[in-house]
């Protein structure tokens, strides 16, 4: 038997195969992080403390853990202000489908509900960011509550919060541990027949259809491909979908949303019938709200964006393979032909941008550092991603293999997760090549996890995108006809304080020495910097804007906005138009 709770919480932690936690130690912790300490750590065994310099970075690095392996991963936070910095994190972890088990400490027991320093109400705060959350209140309920909260967060892919009072983890453990078997969920959700049949009707019906795909076709990719070829369809994808479709898709047609680009728009709105699988794309507006039909292993997400013609519970392979020998093969490739040749022109329009004088521009354009860097990445590479500006170079220009990984705080939209996700990445997958992709602004927020990365000797580089401003509030603000306003700050030296902290860092102003300079980040073995002064002006603007988006930025009087530069994806496109069959008569 354990000898406390605390001794038993790692227990059941290292039963199944949990061998970190990323935290900060402190006051009702104190008993779990002792626990941890007399373990030995990983490689005797036990468990390893990830020290962290705030709570939620901790929550961030789980949530990349998790992502990256698809098994647990585990934060910790201590009573009041450590609970209170971790949500943050464990919002971008559920909200991403992480499955992460959060271990919220408490005050003392015997102090619950009487405004004690530091007091909140965990079980209400964390709530909203969570599949389970519940409190321990003695001992006898461990360790069965830990393994419900163990499985609860790998079966819904989200986050368990255990809140237990730093005096219950001191107690003596009431239970032998005893073993048990955490489960990760492997079913397939088979759709129903009546379902599949109905679809099949009306894709074959369809004189022209389109497929919008989503990070769910993560197991489907030859399937959606063969649907493709089957009745002609063109193939958009949103951001969480581009690392598994995009790459030798001869189909493909960009990215619709606020970061979109191509074709993929266009496609989506002129297709006779719009087949969306795997995704629950939260932008409305970008979606013709008709004549669409959904595909979803979660029924939750079946029209809650759009209306639906129809709507078929199912994974998005199992679904495609029984639908697949229902259709009739389309021969007429008009559509698919107009909307690929549409995306190369598309392509090839903005692409001027990114290549008048680029190398010689001064401050650098941001696309530069991304195309440069996108070359210089190994096919395997971790990307982790700052949301504003860094979001849009990332899927303009990281080029998708099927073996990069491309993280980020897609759903939940935080800043400053790029750097805290990279320290997940790092420790969870030693030898592979992983890079942050921060914004100044994202980075100045949880500066202080540059000292995390030289205090834990990870192998990652931060490439700094430092224009001195917030150029995604930015640029909001202008859509909306607003003058900019307290988003221009100036460049910080990024690259002197990463020095002062320990990385190897080096300041980028001319765009010759870029290449260089990211190549020897790149190799350094340990953590790096790259601090690259970039052109403050370089904005994005979505392949679709309404007629008050445009002006806005008239009034806004606004002075560069590039439709953006798109790296190896107009490679793509033109080797996808060389495939188009030629009809003299057409």
């Amino acid at each position: 038997m354990a000898h406390t709770v605390a001794d038993q919480l790692l227990e059941v932690l290292i039963q199944s195969g949990v061998r970190r936690i990323y935290g900060l130690v402190g006051d009702s912790l104190n008993p779990i992080v002792d626990a941890v300490r007399r373990s030995g750590g990983a490689a005797e065994g036990g468990i390893d403390w990830i020290h962290v310099h705030n709570e939620e970075a901790g929550a961030l690095a789980a949530a990349a853990e998790a992502q990256l392996t698809g098994t647990l991963a585990v934060c910790a936070g201590s009573c009041g202000p450590g609970n209170t910095h971790m949500i943050q994190g464990l919002y971008d972890a559920h909200r991403s489908g992480a499955p992460v088990l959060a271990i919220a400490s408490h005050i003392p027991s015997i102090q619950i509900g009487t405004t004690y320093f530091q007091e909140t109400h965990p079980t209400s705060l964390f709530a909203e960011c969570s599949s389970w959350v519940e409190l321990v209140s003695r001992p006898q309920q461990l360790p069965r509550l830990q393994r419900i909260a163990m499985q609860t967060a790998l079966a819904d892919r989200g986050v368990s919060v255990l809140v237990i009072p730093g005096d219950i983890t001191a107690e003596a453990a009431a239970h032998p541990t005893g073993l048990g078997d955490l489960v990760a969920p492997s079913a397939v959700v088979t759709p129903a027949v009546d379902r599949v049949e109905a679809l099949a009707e009306r894709v074959n019906r369809a004189s022209s259809v389109t497929l919008f795909v989503g990070a769910g076709v993560r197991e489907a990719r030859d399937e959606v491909l063969a649907l493709a070829e089957k009745v002609k369809a063109p193939v958009g994808h949103s951001l969480g979908g581009k690392e598994w479709i995009q790459y030798d898709n001869p189909y493909d047609v960009g990215m619709s949303g606020l970061l979109g680009y191509g074709a993929c728009f266009e496609a989506s709105h002129e297709a006779d019938l719009l087949v969306l699988l795997g995704t629950d794309f939260p932008y409305d507006g970008f979606l013709p709200q008709a004549h669409t039909v959904q595909v979803d292993r979660d029924a939750r997400h079946l029209g809650r964006r759009t209306v639906l013609d129809l709507g078929v519970e199912g994974d998005v392979g199992a679904t495609l393979r029984a639908l697949l020998p229902l259709l009739d093969e389309k021969t007429d490739r008009t559509f698919l032909d107009r909307m690929l040749r549409h995306h190369a022109e598309a392509l090839e329009h903005v692409v001027d941008a990114y290549t008048q004088r680029v190398e010689d521009h001064r401050p650098v354009h941001p696309e530069y550092v991304a195309s440069v860097l996108d070359e210089e990445l190994t096919d395997d590479a971790v990307v982790t991603v700052d949301t504003g500006m860094c979001n849009v170079w990332a899927a303009r220009y990281i080029t998708p293999t099927g073996r990069r990984r491309i993280v980020g705080s897609f759903r939940h939209g935080t800043m400053a997760n790029a750097l805290p996700h990279a320290i997940g990445a790092a420790v969870s997958q030693p030898g592979r090549q992983v890079v942050s992709m921060s914004g100044d602004g994202g980075l100045t927020m949880l500066m202080g996890e540059l000292l995390t990365t030289v205090e834990q000797d990870l192998d990652l580089t931060v490439v700094a995108f430092n224009n001195g401003a917030l150029g995604m509030i930015r640029l909001e603000m202008m859509v909306a006809g607003f003058p900019s306003f307290q988003t221009d700050h100036g460049p910080a030296d990024l690259g002197a304080i990463a020095a002062a902290a320990g990385l190897h860092a080096v300041t980028v102003t001319d765009p010759h020495e870029l290449r260089g300079a990211l190549r020897a980040a790149l190799d350094h073995r340990g953590p790096s910097l790259v601090d690259v002064r970039t052109d403050p002006n370089a904005l994005s603007i979505p392949p679709h804007i309404t007629g008050e988006q445009v002006r806005g930025f008239a009034l806004a009087g606004m002075r560069t906005v590039l439709a953006g530069g798109v790296g190896k994806m107009v490679d793509l496109a033109r080797s996808n138009l060389r495939s188009i069959p030629r009809h003299p008569l057409r």
